[in-house]
């Protein structure tokens, strides 16, 4: 069943966003070598967890803004890109090779919460799951959909996921939980007024939430919601990199 591989952040300040991550999250970061772009590697002892890169000329001019993506693991790019269309969603960009690496494409889902298809070239490479909660890694994933129920159907649909719990959050509707092979790894819920677009937001694990929020604070990031207790006992936040780009912290305790 196809989850979550990798992820990575576009930005308009590469070595900004690097010190920033680096100080908040406790990231190391190096160049990744690629000779035909700008990428750089976060990792956190020897395992990778995501890089950074520039935001591309060509998606500047069209207005992106800095933000995090999500590689979504498939057998096939090309394929799973056609479904994507065929199920109502759309191509941004590819299928194409990242020579040495694998294959991918940029896609959105039928309201436009974009993300990313993936085929590593070697799959015994493809970096394995953290324990839940270790500090550095991501630990949940959230879509702020256009309409809750389409998007499950979607999202479902191409990838097998299955539903989970479900929270109803009073005035701003139902929070759906969703598992990959049984196992809970993110939630969806229609998006409020308030959120631009429909997108996915990555929440990374921390030992503390009030520690890290003084470090995105101290870093010139900001806080958009938080800290709040969930269902379970952990700890949330959502902020702002500096940049602009949405990422959000999550840690077992306060």
């Amino acid at each position: 069943m196809s989850n979550f591989v990798w992820y990575d952040a576009m930005t308009d300040n590469l070595k900004a966003a690097e010190s920033f991550y680096r100080n908040v999250i406790g990231w190391d970061a190096k160049d990744s070598g690629m000779t035909d772009r700008s990428y750089t590697i976060f990792s956190i002892g020897e395992r990778s967890v995501g890089g950074v890169m520039p935001i591309p000329k060509e998606a500047c001019e069209a207005g992106m803004r800095p933000c995090w993506r999500g590689y979504i693991g498939v057998d096939n790019v090309d394929d799973y890109a056609s479904r994507v269309q065929a199920a109502g969603g759309a191509l941004h960009r590819g299928p194409e090779d990242i020579p040495g690496v694998g294959r991918f494409a940029v896609v959105a889902d039928p309201h436009g919460a974009e993300f990313i298809l993936f085929t590593g070239q070697d799959p015994t490479q493809a970096p394995q799951p953290a324990q839940p909660g270790t500090p550095g890694f991501v630990g949940w994933h959230e879509l702020h959909a256009g309409d809750l129920e389409s998007a499950f159907t979607f999202y479902s649909g191409l990838f097998g996921w299955t539903k989970g719990e479900a929270h109803d959050m009073g005035p701003v509707g139902m929070y759906q939980l969703f598992a990959v092979d049984g196992v809970p790894v993110g939630g969806m819920m229609t998006k409020t007024s308030e959120t631009p677009a429909p997108s996915w937001l990555y929440y990374f694990n921390v030992e503390g939430i009030d520690a890290a929020m003084e470090r995105v604070k101290k870093n010139g990031g900001k806080i958009a919601n938080g800290p709040c207790e969930v269902p379970g006992g952990s700890w949330i936040s959502q902020c702002i990199d500096p940049q602009g780009a949405m990422f959000a912290l999550v840690a077992c305790k306060r």
